[in-house]
């Protein structure tokens, strides 16, 4: 047995001082591997199905290297639990005098100017905002952190937090009257003294940015980097590597200019006529194209006089307010910062406009309140490639969701892992649960064709009597917006009209949070929900016992990002499908399959309503790389599946 086995062992250190810590040979395996492919300084990309505890099994070998290590998740919640719970137990358990840093990025610290700006100005959207700014008045005079998630009297998703905290373009730097005092550096010089510094996907490549571009960085130089949830650096590397500018991005560049020369520039008037053009602008973009929740390319937008119109105005108002807001900039830091956000941003539309290169696909984005420009790089793998190069010297990917049937080809070369002069090293483990035991997986017959105008239709009635056999508690995970509105009034309507009094939730009703607790103290809810809820989102025991998912996952082909791509692999001589939008579809339908089974007493049925899944040749990728569990076609089969389990802890709203 290895060292690092012992740790793992029945009689082991972790079971030793862990309550409820049980040994799980993918575990102990997963950490061996892990802790060789450190010694050696290697590349290794592994998966770990639900439940293998790959957790401990990364954390106890970077804590017994000895290097600096960078821990990477995909959300703030796996921060938090990581930094607050799992960190401390095993460094207590294997009785290290490691230090340990947590670091989020500049909008999750109360900033001391801003509060103060805010307080002296006394404006805000409501009056709530207003009661909210005392209370985080009086945190502030106790805080150690300055970390709005310790903030319990504030909701973190409070409008008064974006008064509250700064951001890159905003931040005063050294200038500030309360640098001594401030949170950000606070937390970033502890990152740079701690031995295990544990940081997000997006402050990871923010810190590669600044890296780039030869400015300080946030995080220290280190020997091993493990990125957990590792399925979303691909997304998350290229909106990095990209850049965008956005109406709100113009909004707050006007509200805040306004504001500073409120302060140090009174006596100037043309600013603050500037600031209220500028804001005309912003707005008369957003309205030059039609609809929301939409993404175009930029040919798409070629014909759009309006728009073209909407950019030229803008552009020659960019240039008085910048010439404006140079001249001024000297008064003040504020008023010098505003000066060189407008520089940027005023960059960034002629880049966008003009700058035609085949390697970034330039595309657009609305919402129903604002209008994103965006410019995205074709692929990340050169620049990625190039990190892993020049920065640490063991890189660990890991994910419950990265391979294509027992294949990472498609992971490791989005990321360009391949072109290193190294391969990197694989490894799979299965998740320790009886799926054939504790789950089903039902694909209803009779489904018409995902594209049909009934399909929505008839996914509420094949779905209706399985929510009605499970007595609620089910998720609905929907591959658009459109489709979740259409399915949670469908449905409505039938649990009105048979009376069953299930509670019916859907995504946009509250926060991610918020609803999460409802559902769970429910114990007997329907949840229907579109792409936030389909990965990173944990309902243990009885209260989750069915998920339902509408259609197989795959990106609208007209998406402008999707498009490029697929012209150029098209280009490649590759098959685009196969390689990049079939593999993508997979690890979705992967992240969906694993809200379902958390724990080795849950049990339940995955519904897939695509008939895609059993009718196409490639439909037999996507359910091999599902959990083993038992597959029907017979509604009757589920129904007794789900009468056997025990009915809700509890009901009501």
């Amino acid at each position: 047995m290895s060292d690092i086995l012992e740790h793992f062992a029945e009689d082991g250190t972790l079971a030793r001082v862990i309550d409820g810590f049980r040994p799980r040979p993918q575990q102990g395996e997963m950490a061996d591997a892990i802790s060789k492919a450190i010694k050696g300084n290697r590349v290794l990309v592994a998966e770990a199905g639900t439940g293998t505890g790959k957790t401990f099994a990364y954390l106890v070998p970077a804590l017994l290297s000895g290097g600096k290590v960078i821990v990477s998740t995909g959300t703030k919640t796996l921060q938090d639990q990581l930094f607050h719970r799992d960190l401390p137990s095993v460094r207590n358990a294997l009785k290290l005098p490691v230090s340990v840093a947590l670091l989020k990025g500049r909008a999750n610290y109360a900033c001391h100017y801003h509060i103060e700006r805010a307080k002296s100005e006394g404006r805000f959207l409501n009056r709530e905002d207003a009661h909210y700014l005392q209370r985080l008045s009086r945190w502030m005079q106790q805080t150690q952190t300055g970390d709005k998630a310790e903030c319990s009297d504030v909701p973190e998703d409070a409008t008064v937090w974006l008064a509250a905290t700064s951001t890159r373009e905003n931040c005063l730097g050294q200038e500030c009257a309360y640098a001594k005092e401030c949170f950000v550096t606070a937390a970033r010089r502890r990152a740079q003294e701690a031995d295990v510094v544990v940081v997000n996907h997006h402050l990871f490549f923010a810190d590669v940015m600044l890296r780039d571009e030869g400015a300080a960085e946030l995080l220290p130089n280190f020997n091993t980097v493990i990125f957990d949830e590792a399925h979303q650096l691909p997304e998350t590397a290229s909106l990095f590597f990209g850049e965008s500018a956005s109406t709100g991005q113009l909004l707050d560049l006007a509200r805040d200019t306004r504001t500073e020369a409120l302060i140090a520039a009174k006596d100037f008037m043309p600013l603050q006529d500037a600031t209220r053009a500028l804001e005309k602008c912003a707005r008369d973009l957003r309205l030059a194209i039609t609809g929301e929740n939409a993404r175009f390319g930029f040919q798409q937008l070629a014909a759009n006089s309006a728009l073209h119109a909407a950019l030229d105005a803008l552009e020659t108002q960019m240039n008085e307010f910048l010439a404006l807001a140079e001249s001024q900039a000297e008064r003040s830091e504020g008023l010098e910062k505003c000066w060189q956000r407008a520089t940027v941003l005023a960059e960034r539309v002629v880049r966008w406009r003009r700058v035609d290169e085949p390697d970034l696909i330039r595309w657009a984005e609305v919402f129903s309140q604002s209008l994103s420009l965006n410019v995205t790089p074709l692929r990340v793998a050169e620049v990625f490639k190039k990190q892993v190069e020049g920065q640490a010297k063991s890189w660990i990917f890991t994910s419950a969701t990265l391979a294509v049937g027992r294949s990472f080809e498609h992971y490791i070369h989005e990321l360009g892992l391949d072109l290193l002069e190294t391969a990197p090293e694989t490894a799979m483990w299965g998740s320790p649960f009886d799926y054939g035991a504790q789950a089903m997986l039902y694909a209803p017959t009779g489904m018409p064709d995902p594209n049909s105008m009934d399909f929505v239709d008839a996914v509420v009635e094949a779905a209706f009597p399985v929510i009605r056999a499970a007595q609620g508690r089910t998720f609905v995970l929907c591959t658009s917006l459109r489709a979740m509105q259409r399915i949670h009034d469908g449905l409505q309507t039938r649990l009105e009209a048979e009376s069953l009094g299930l509670p019916l939730l859907m995504q946009g009703q509250g926060s991610r949070s918020e609803l999460l607790e409802r559902f769970r103290r429910m114990g007997n809810a329907v949840l229907v929900a579109s792409q936030s809820f389909w990965e990173g989102v944990d309902v243990p025991g009885d209260a989750l016992s069915v998920v339902i998912i509408d259609k197989l996952p795959f990106a609208p082909p007209d998406d402008p990002v999707l498009k490029a791509r697929v012209e150029w692999m098209e280009k490649q001589g590759r098959n685009p499908f196969m390689d990049y939008q079939l593999p993508r579809a997979v690890i979705s339908m992967k992240q969906g399959a694993g809200r379902l089974i958390r724990t080795e007493r849950d049990r339940g049925v995955l519904m897939v309503c695509d008939p895609r899944m059993l009718t196409k040749p490639y439909g037999k990728r996507v359910w091999q790389s599902l959990p083993p569990m038992r597959r029907t076609r017979e509604l009757g089969e589920i129904e007794e599946f789900l009468a056997q389990l025990p009915p809700p802890a509890s009901h009501g709203f």
